[in-house]
Formats: structure tokens, C-alpha cells, sequence
């Protein structure tokens, strides 16, 4: 099994001069503890954490008054913390672990395991195609494990086809999608800027020839907070 057969397809980046806000507001809106830092090339040069936005913050409570601070500096009470960085770019890990979409799965395990991380971006000419996380793969193994060999290979090759299918709809806008196939049924997960993009997603998969049905659990989030900063 490959990077390609797991991943997050589109995964949500952000860029440099993006504020530590901002970077907060997204990892809860798309559920997730990192994003990909990219230039306006959109290629990438970093990577921002929950745990880079708390850097210097010890203890419960005052992790939990940063988060606060981060989202709403107004709060007189939050007045007296002062925040380490005010962007994404002072804040990121400038040093990214990433692998391909040709990467075995069991190395993407390895290299998590060595660098105690929690996912890796998918590159192609430095350019972030997706990303692959615990979930990821535990998904993706448990998916595994259930299918016959022959079916396995089915629907990977489905699979494919539908990725081909929503990159061509979802080009120019931030998403994140994770797609599973099963026997012809396709479930989607993951994230969008608005709920016109998600119908037609859904309308997109529902075309490829070979899906049986779609499973949709995508979710919108605000439009407000997922302004594109893709290049």
C-alpha cells in the first residue's frame, strides 16, 4: 500500500504572513493539529502545529488561556499574555519531514515513529498534494484488512478515478478530503469552503463509472475562515 492509497487529497495549507489566528481558526474548523506552510508558488516551506502555536506555554491552564488569547486577543482578562509570533512564518517548523505518493505506507509508519510527528505532507515537485495522517492510516489499514485481494485492487483503481474526478472540481479552492472505497460505495470525509462545492463533489464522485453510491460526510466550514491562501 502506497501514500497515494491513504492519503488526505487537497489538504488545507496556509502561507508565511498568514496570522497565528488564523492558522488557530482553520486547525478547528478543519478538525485537524497542522497545516502545510506554502509560498505564493504554493510550494512548500513549512509546517505550522498545535504545538507550534503553544511553544514557551506550559501548564493546562495556561495553554488553554493562549488558545483563548489566539482567538480572541480582546478579552481584558488575556491582556497581560504576549504572543511569541504574531504570524505563521515566524511561528512553523521550517524543517517538514514529507514523503511521495509513491512512499510505502509501512515507511510513512517509520518515519512518524523517528521523528515523533503526527502526519506527513505528500509532495510532487515540492507542490503539496495531500497529506497522510494517523487517522489516515489507520483507516486505510482497517480498510485493508477487511477486502478480499481482487476487491482490494478494484477498488483502489476506483478510487483513483474518483480522486482524478474531484481534483478537477475542487482545483483553485482549499479542501481537505479523505475518499475510501469499498465494494463500489465511496465515502467522503473531510472539509470545504462552501456547500455549493460540496454537491458538486458529491455530483462528481456519483459520475465516475463503477460507484455504486457515495457515502457523503463532507462538512462546510465558515467561508469567512477558509479565504484561500493557495497559490
Amino acid at each position: 500500500m502506497q501514500a497515494a492509497q491513504v492519503m488526505t487529497f487537497g489538504a488545507a495549507t496556509i502561507q508565511p504572513d498568514a496570522s497565528i489566528r488564523e492558522a488557530a481558526r482553520m486547525m478547528l474548523d478543519y478538525r485537524i493539529s497542522g497545516l502545510p506552510v506554502v509560498d505564493q508558488g504554493g510550494n512548500l516551506v513549512g509546517i505550522i502545529t498545535e504545538g507550534d502555536l503553544l511553544t514557551g506555554i506550559t501548564g493546562d491552564g495556561q495553554r488553554r488561556r493562549w488558545l483563548e488569547f489566539i482567538l480572541d486577543p480582546e478579552k481584558p482578562a488575556l491582556a497581560a499574555i504576549s504572543p511569541r509570533a504574531q504570524t505563521v512564518g515566524e511561528a512553523m517548523t521550517r524543517q517538514v519531514i514529507t514523503a511521495t505518493e509513491e512512499t510505502p505506507v509501512q515507511d510513512i509508519v517509520k518515519l512518524m515513529k523517528a521523528n515523533g510527528i503526527k502526519r506527513v505532507p505528500i509532495v510532487r515537485d515540492n507542490k503539496v498534494v495531500g497529506i497522510v495522517s494517523r487517522a489516515d492510516l489507520l483507516r486505510g489499514l482497517a480498510l485493508e484488512a477487511k477486502m478480499m485481494p481482487d476487491a482490494t485492487a478494484e477498488d483502489y483503481a476506483l478510487r483513483d478515478q474518483v480522486l482524478q474526478a474531484l481534483s478537477g472540481e475542487a482545483r483553485g479552492s482549499r479542501t481537505s478530503i479523505n475518499v475510501l472505497v469499498q465494494n463500489g460505495t465511496v465515502e467522503l470525509r473531510g472539509a470545504l469552503p462552501d456547500a455549493s462545492l460540496l454537491e458538486k463533489l458529491v455530483s462528481a464522485a456519483r459520475q465516475v463509472p463503477g460507484v455504486k453510491d457515495v457515502v457523503n460526510r463532507l462538512v462546510v466550514v465558515r467561508a469567512h475562515d477558509c479565504a484561500s491562501s493557495d497559490a
